[in-house]
């Protein structure tokens, strides 16, 4: 590259030196010479203003042709997606290895088409053999889905356009896919970024809807280029711990629906069943009252689902230094709400272990966890059980004050349907009784008062 001279121009005359002095030679003005940095050969050889083919504009209110969803078979995927799968969308889903991406994607692509349309599965992690054995082992081994195993995405995009585009086509996994056009092993940053880009541009070109599979890091992240995210239209995680038969579906992104609703299937020797009440799944359907545990109404996107809190509290001798665990819950959370139990109520948490869980291995983010976890840890302090048909939620401020939580008439109307006939919680939650007699409270030592007093 050609380096660039440097040329100084007077501000007030317009005159060109070649090189910077305190009087302009032609206008003879003091300090008005200014550094000119002028076209580089670079700038002038990569110039993109002209050259390049005209783009038509439209309007926002241009007639069009609505793009309908296609159902996947799935009612649990589907949700989580906000209604089906969108044509011409790509799809990115990670999970941990082992956790049932490949089966539920197997199973999707089996229902899709035994509707008639055109579905491809390809495997780039096993061979087509492997792919059959998991079919016939779930039952799917008569759906006419189109399976191949490869990694070219030249070979695979070749072999696409001598046909009609599919409805659907999965691409297992992304990490294993290779461009003759970059250098670098399957797997690197710009072999995954080039990769994508080409599956994405074909899916976007032909309406085709494509779902891409992710490997994940040790935190759980998409592994890969984090640019590969924002090239889809639509990330989804598939989360679940593997000692648990239940499964999370989590839309983390969705140009096309919500981003809070999930899908919660279960994995049996058949393969991943629908969940179509998940509640079942985290309340222990114990028939005597036990301290320290409390039922929560947490919200997932649209559905609540009734998740049971469990705490212990172990005294420890003098001197010894108590340990606190939590699973399932914010940490920090977590060590907020003892310092508001031992601020604001009196309670003394300082020489004893605790321990809180949430069963089911379910993670709560829901703010509205605060009351539940509250009342859980009274009653395991005071070895006092809790209401056997009560439901706990909402929000507690520094200061001690419960505050109000949104959806306050769902949650209270999943209990009322699962059996309930008691409600804790806001003040203003008393409108939306749906049924259930609710007892509310206004500050967290009335909570302490009820369950010491045993109101």
């Amino acid at each position: 590259m050609a380096k660039a001279k440097r040329r100084y121009v007077c501000t007030e005359c317009g005159n060109v030196a070649h090189r910077w002095q305190g009087q302009c030679v032609d206008c003879s003005q003091w300090n008005t010479l200014v550094e000119d940095a002028p076209a580089t050969v670079f700038s002038t050889r990569h110039d993109l203003s002209s050259g390049g083919r005209a783009v038509t504009f439209e309007t926002l209110d241009a007639p069009t042709v609505p793009l309908a969803r296609r159902s996947t078979g799935l009612a649990e995927f589907d949700r989580a997606l906000g209604g089906g799968i969108v044509p011409g969308s790509a799809i990115l889903m990670g999970g941990e290895p082992g956790i049932g991406k490949s089966t539920l994607l197997l199973q999707a692509a089996a229902s899709v088409a035994r509707t008639g349309a055109r579905a491809v599965y390809i495997s780039g992690e096993e061979a087509t053999g492997q792919v059959r054995l998991r079919a016939s082992r779930l039952g799917l081994a008569d759906a006419p889905l189109q399976l191949a195993a490869a990694t070219n995405v030249r070979d695979i995009l070749t072999t696409l356009h001598d046909d009609d585009p599919p409805a659907l086509l999965i691409v297992d996994s992304i990490q294993t896919m290779h461009s003759d056009t970059i250098d670098g092993a399957p797997g690197t940053v710009s072999q995954v970024r080039a990769s994508a880009f080409e599956l994405i541009r074909y899916a976007k070109e032909s309406g085709v809807a494509l779902v891409l599979v992710g490997h994940v890091t040790k935190d759980g992240t998409i592994a890969g280029p984090r640019v590969l995210e924002h090239m889809v239209d639509v990330v989804m995680s598939f989360e679940g711990e593997r000692s648990h038969q239940y499964r999370i579906l989590r839309s983390l992104k969705n140009r096309f629906g919500a981003v809070d609703e999930i899908g919660v299937f279960s994995m049996e020797s058949e393969g991943l069943e629908e969940v179509a009440n998940p509640s079942t799944l985290f309340l222990s359907g114990r028939e005597d009252p036990v301290a320290g545990t409390s039922v929560f109404p947490a919200m997932e996107g649209t559905r609540p689902v009734l998740v049971e809190v469990q705490a212990l509290i172990v005294r420890l001798q003098s001197g010894a230094t108590p340990r606190r665990a939590v699973v399932g819950w914010d940490s920090g959370r977590f060590a907020m709400l003892l310092a508001v139990l031992e601020a604001r109520c009196g309670l003394n948490f300082s020489s004893a272990e605790v321990y809180l869980n949430v069963a089911g291995g379910y993670r709560l983010s829901d703010p509205a966890a605060d009351l539940a976890v509250a009342a859980a840890l009274v009653s395991a302090l005071a070895d006092k059980p809790l209401p056997l048909r009560a439901i706990w939620f909402g929000e507690v401020s520094l200061s001690g004050e419960v505050r109000p939580v949104a959806h306050a008439a769902l949650r209270l109307r999943e209990a009322a349907k699962l059996g309930f006939d008691q409600s804790n919680g806001p003040v203003d939650s008393a409108k939306v009784g749906a049924g259930l007699h609710h007892r509310h409270l206004a500050s967290l030592p009335n909570l302490v008062d009820r369950i010491m007093g045993g109101q």
